[in-house]
């Protein structure tokens, strides 16, 4: 495989899953990192969405931003679950194959991405 064909992360996508007994930390979570970094956050799920098995939120950040998000992340998840997988344009194998997990890992429905 040459570098050509290899993939790229365009940008990242960190979901911060939480249930029903969870939400408010969750919730809390969701202000703080609004406030602490210059990421997107999204919207706040209290519903499985797509492939994701559990509520969730999505922090979306760039390369760039990857060694100060993802260690502000893992020190500041309080307990919560983060599944976080790259944005090359193959969002199948994004989630499958080259994702990273914090915390308890989830079978994740990957019918919703086929």
């Amino acid at each position: 495989m040459t570098d050509k064909t290899k993939p790229v992360a365009t940008g990242y996508h960190a979901h911060v899953y939480f249930d029903a007994a969870s939400r408010d930390k969750a919730w809390a979570l969701r202000e703080r990192v609004g406030k602490a970094l210059p990421v997107a956050v999204g919207r706040f799920h209290e519903k499985p969405v797509g492939p994701h098995p559990r509520f969730s939120f999505q922090v979306a950040f760039t390369p760039e931003q990857f060694s100060t998000v993802v260690p502000w992340l893992m020190l500041n998840r309080d307990g919560l679950t983060i599944f976080l997988h790259p944005e090359t344009g193959d969002a199948l194998t994004d989630h499958a194959e080259r994702a990273l997990w914090m915390g308890e890992i989830w079978p994740l429905n990957l019918d919703a991405l086929r």
